[in-house]
């Protein structure tokens, strides 16, 4: 199974400009910037590599730990999954944070913590960038 995004970049580093857009047509034409990147900490200037793979991380690891809380006979009625992806410039990406709070009945929190130990570790976004620390906070809400 193969998944497709196209990235057009127009000029230079600094004043350049870009657009994305993906197969299923969820970024059309999306802008990215230098200034999305680097510059702009509200993140509204436009999309990044960076929040793309947080996406990606956070949408991983709720589908994974769903599973795996399912299997145990403990489906979650709701994950709220977020990935943080910290690029330090002139470095490169360094981690990704992911934290959790679940809403899972009969569930304790040992099990809880554990299953998502395991979703981290075999989410394929997570063996995906195995270069990176990857973290975890995983508690019942």
């Amino acid at each position: 199974m193969d998944r497709t995004a196209n990235a057009v970049w127009q000029g230079d580093l600094k004043g350049g400009k870009g657009t994305l857009d993906t197969q299923s047509g969820t970024l059309k034409g999306t802008p990215y910037s230098f200034k999305a990147r680097f510059e702009d900490e509200s993140g509204k200037s436009g999309t990044n590599p960076e929040e793309l793979i947080a996406a990606a991380h956070a949408g991983c690891f709720a589908m994974q730990f769903s599973h795996f809380l399912a299997e145990n006979g403990t489906p979650a009625d709701e994950l709220d999954a977020k990935a943080v992806v910290t690029l330090v410039p002139g470095t490169g990406i360094t981690g990704s944070a992911l934290t959790v709070v679940g809403k899972v009945p009969g569930i304790d929190a040992e099990k809880f913590r554990e299953l998502a130990e395991k979703a981290k570790a075999e989410c394929p976004v997570s063996k995906a960038l195995g270069a990176i620390k990857v973290s975890l906070d995983a508690r019942l809400g």
